[in-house]
């Protein structure tokens, strides 16, 4: 006579319906109703003025009419993309764009890292108080009152720099005008505005450090220097990279506002960059097709540049967007 297996044989397993899906989804948005009202109004602002806008994508391909419509205007497909490429005025549009964008980048990424480290060995309550409060004030002036302030200061009959510069025997120097100057001021700017505020994601990483990893090192008999390399550094990784792909994925968007209200006409070879270029041939030159065309250009080169630094990422640092 046979023995009967006591091990209980596996169930077979059972898909879910659609049908039990759709329930499951809405038991978990009922249980979970608050949640949802608070993520209403982000979620309709998301659809209104980013989803539903792209509708409006049709006219780059379209000799858009305001009298026609979009619909009745005629379709030319690629003739301003390609109009654009062919342009004189491309090569120079994103020279300028890429290097005023990377400059920026390649500046204004490693000085709130510095910061952050600066102010997080800081033993002194009071002075790493009063620095953070410097160093994030200028976060709060205006992108219009820091190009004023610039000007105020920077010009070239009155002054403040260009007065010191004559007290001491020099010429004055016209630096909103000088090509090459703009671009340092513009970074550079930056940079002093942004520093601060850009820290502060730093410095809440390296709060949560384990302060056991650093008690360990010291009693080890590690510096400071070696402690930041080998504790701080790696902690900041992912952080830094997720920031370092966020913004390469805007490479090609400078700043249009700070850009366009330091233009002056002795700097335009260096300061004309895309957004300004569609601003100008869009609503002052009324081309909204060929606006239109060179804006989604632009947006298409900065999402296939988003999904490259992100997959390079992962291979290399293993962290990434996604």
């Amino acid at each position: 006579m046979k023995e009967t297996s006591t091990i209980d044989q596996p169930k077979p397993l059972t898909v879910p319906t659609s049908r039990t899906a759709r329930q499951r989804l809405l038991k978990q948005i009922f249980n979970n109703t608050t949640l949802y009202v608070f993520l209403a109004p982000a979620l309709i602002y998301l659809i209104l003025f980013h989803y539903l806008p792209l509708y409006g994508l049709q006219i780059a391909f379209r000799d858009f009419s305001p009298a026609k419509g979009i619909w009745n205007s005629t379709w030319v497909g690629m003739k301003y993309f390609e109009k654009f490429l062919d342009s004189y005025s491309f090569w120079t549009l994103l020279k300028n764009t890429l290097f005023l964008s990377l400059y920026q980048l390649a500046v204004g990424f490693p000085f709130p890292l510095i910061l952050a480290l600066v102010l997080n060995y800081t033993p002194i309550p009071w002075l790493k108080k009063t620095t953070q409060t410097i160093t994030y004030a200028p976060h709060f002036i205006s992108i219009v009152v820091l190009v004023g302030m610039m000007f105020v200061f920077l010009s070239p009959t009155n002054g403040i720099v260009n007065i010191v510069i004559r007290e001491l025997g020099g010429k004055p120097i016209d630096f909103l005008g000088d090509p090459d100057i703009f671009r340092h001021l513009f970074v550079w700017s930056g940079v002093w505005q942004t520093m601060g505020w850009s820290s502060i994601i730093y410095i809440a990483t390296l709060a949560g450090v384990s302060p056991e990893l650093h008690e360990a090192a010291i009693v080890d008999g590690a510096t400071k220097l070696r402690r930041i390399w080998h504790i701080d550094l790696p902690m900041l990784m992912p952080t830094a990279v997720i920031l370092i792909i966020l913004s390469v994925g805007q490479v090609m968007n400078v700043g249009f506002e700070k850009t366009f209200l330091m233009q002056t006409p002795p700097n335009l070879s260096h300061s004309e960059v895309i957004s300004t270029y569609v601003y100008k041939i869009g609503l002052q030159g009324a081309q909204y097709s060929y606006a239109s065309a060179i804006g989604l250009f632009n947006n298409l080169i900065n999402f296939i540049v988003l999904i490259a630094v992100n997959k390079l990422a992962n291979k290399t640092t293993q962290h990434g967007l996604w």
